[in-house]
């Protein structure tokens, strides 16, 4: 009973998460198209107090979007604040942290080879991690540093360059992944909680009291709003980067992880750009350049194949083990079936993990390609909880080349 409880609030906030998710970044990306692309107003609307405007159709017919300078005369009555989309995305992300990776750290947060092995240990790490990562980033961005934007840029490069490879130093490989996007999502929930919402609650203030809104405020403020623009790609990847093994399995994990962020952040201003009337196809092309080179370095044919040795599967098999099927299905069955099978065993689980089913050899050799894949990163057995041994990974691994070959 508790193992479907688990599954259904897994599925439930899963699906809140997406949702305002969604609701979010749209709402994000759509403001800062707006605003790159208003165009002057005639001056008669300009003595109004108009900024600039913005003319787009949809379903509903043609829209004029308007931004003041200040507000205008009469403060409307309806004000809409973005922020609960913001606050509603990190809310239900952090119950899916507790629900996946701290409740079932033995089985999602705690990785062979890894620094930390105590499932205790493990959960108070990813903890520090995130609150420390979130607290350097407040620090850089309240101090001088922000006042040179370029500089700026550079250092958080580094820190999210120096994250990816200290969370897959800490945590399982999988786990890895969506660690360095916990911390982004955060960073821009913070960008929202800590800057850009006090920010406009005191430029409310200073409108309505009659007063000048500072302005250094409100560039701080859109400095957080321009890192929450570019941080949205690479959050999004690592939301779906941890679901491949060929990827997060991979000896330069931490450094495909993060060349594909940039890849991310490049084509996001791209599209900054083209907001501001200029189609810069150069940005376009590097995100482009980028990610091939990912695929070409990953696509390695000898880690495809098998012949690339790795840290799981170091261990050769002596000439003196017979790899005979008898023995293959007593791992199966040991190693495998536990979690694939048509009734887990392995507390958590109610049904097959991944939809893969691993109770005969037929199964095993029908899906050879995902659980060779599984086998060389080592993502499976899951934490290992079964001891799985270099010696009988290698077997199962040469078993799978030879039915392959077939």
């Amino acid at each position: 009973m508790e193992a479907y409880l688990i599954e259904w609030l897994e599925l439930i906030f899963r699906w809140l998460h997406l949702l305002a998710g969604i609701a979010w970044v749209g709402a994000s990306f759509h403001f800062v198209f707006v605003d790159n692309a208003l165009e002057p107003v005639p001056a008669e609307e300009a003595k109004t107090g108009l900024k600039g405007h913005f003319w787009a159709i949809h379903g509903g017919g043609v829209y004029r979007f308007s931004k003041y300078r200040l507000a205008p005369d009469r403060w409307p009555d309806n004000l809409h604040w973005s922020k609960w989309e913001a606050y509603t995305t990190w809310l239900t992300g952090t119950v899916l942290m507790v629900l996946v990776y701290y409740y079932q750290s033995q089985v999602y947060l705690i990785g062979t080879g890894k620094w930390l092995q105590d499932p205790h240990s493990a959960v108070a790490a990813s903890l520090m991690f995130v609150v420390t990562a979130v607290a350097v980033y407040e620090i850089l961005i309240r101090g001088p540093l922000r006042h040179y934007p370029m500089v700026f840029a550079f250092i958080m490069g580094g820190l999210v360059l120096l994250l990816s490879w200290l969370a897959v130093q800490i945590f399982a490989d999988r786990a890895a992944f969506i660690h360095v996007g916990v911390v982004l999502g955060s960073i821009m929930a913070g960008n929202v909680f800590f800057g850009i919402i006090p920010a406009q609650k005191q430029f409310v203030a200073a409108v309505q009291a009659g007063r000048e809104p500072d302005q250094a405020v409100a560039t701080a403020a859109k400095q957080r709003s321009f890192f929450n623009n570019y941080f949205t790609l690479p959050v999004l990847f690592c939301m779906i980067g941890h679901h491949y093994p060929f990827l997060y399995g991979h000896a330069m994990n931490w450094l495909a992880l993060f060349v594909i962020m940039l890849a991310g952040a490049l084509g996001r201003h791209y599209f900054n750009r083209r907001h501001h009337g200029e189609n810069r196809f150069e940005y376009l092309i590097g995100a482009a350049v980028l990610g091939l080179c990912v695929i070409l370095a990953l696509t390695d044919q000898k880690f495809i194949s098998g012949e690339q040795k790795t840290d799981q599967s170091d261990v050769a098999v002596p000439a003196e083990v017979s790899i005979d099927d008898d023995h293959i299905e007593q791992l199966l069955d040991v190693h495998c079936a536990n979690c694939h099978a048509q009734d887990p065993t392995v507390a958590g689980f109610v049904s097959p993990a991944g939809g893969l089913v691993f109770e005969t050899l037929d199964q095993l050799r029908q899906s050879r390609r995902t659980a060779f894949i599984a086998l060389t990163t080592g993502y499976m057995p899951l934490g290992n909880l079964t001891a799985l041994s270099s010696q009988d990974r290698q077997l199962l691994l040469e078993w799978l080349r030879l039915q392959e070959a077939e």
